[in-house]
């Protein structure tokens, strides 16, 4: 009830409950991947925000609430052996096979600093529970969904180019067509024509209840933090 009966035909919805992601183009349903998303404590927010534009051979600027939480007592050879380093007063990484946001960024414009990204630790995919993060989304086979994207965007020569090169944070725009990301928390949904559930990992669903005056559950046990310097 709360989302616009009308939804772009062509757009990316991320189920953060579910942990994956559906891309509709044109009105049809063009690929479904498994997601990486925020733990519980650094959920993903649930927002709609344009992605513009595609990042190849990232850096990752780590936040200052990361690095409080996550780099306190590490050291230089840490950052060294981690390929970081300090540029201004925040820690960098640099792009690389082991970097935190694998080789692609899908970026997107919101005020969250919420973006789809690639992974050095694509093992982690392969889990049932995916809720991970520090809030940002990572992406099953992201550089094979990158590709797709830029095809369907008229870029992907720029984007071959910009992964080619090599070159740090090599930017490339969708121009005036943006695409739709909707950062959506759906306990209960429709696969195949039947009704899925998934654990209210975020207890969100409680706190609905609650302010219906709808009986009180016991909440889901929800997951010990994981610690991870990973976006």
């Amino acid at each position: 009830r709360w989302l616009p009966r009308q939804t772009p035909e062509t757009r990316i919805d991320v189920n953060t409950a579910a942990a994956f992601l559906d891309y509709y183009r044109g009105g049809s349903h063009a690929d479904h991947r498994r997601v990486i998303v925020g733990q519980p404590g650094w959920e993903t927010p649930q927002l709609r925000s344009p992605m513009h534009r595609l990042v190849a051979n990232p850096t990752w600027t780590v936040p200052k609430s990361i690095e409080r939480e996550e780099f306190a007592g590490r050291g230089p050879a840490y950052l060294r052996r981690n390929n970081l380093e300090r540029r201004g007063g925040w820690i960098v990484q640099l792009p690389g096979p082991d970097n935190a946001l694998g080789i692609v960024k899908l970026d997107m414009k919101n005020d969250y600093a919420i973006y789809l990204h690639d992974t050095s630790a694509r093992q982690l995919l392969d889990r049932e529970m995916r809720h991970l993060s520090h809030g940002c989304v990572r992406v099953e086979d992201a550089p094979d969904f990158a590709r797709m994207l830029a095809e369907d965007m008229g870029v992907l020569s720029e984007y071959e180019e910009a992964q080619a090169s090599g070159g740090e944070d090599t930017f490339v725009d969708f121009g005036a067509e943006e695409i739709p990301v909707r950062m959506l928390y759906h306990t209960a949904f429709t696969e195949d024509g039947e009704v899925q559930y998934r654990p209210d990992r975020y207890g969100w669903d409680e706190k609905v209840a609650e302010a219906l005056g709808l009986p009180s559950r016991d909440r889901q046990a929800m997951y010990a933090h994981m610690e991870s310097v990973t976006p």
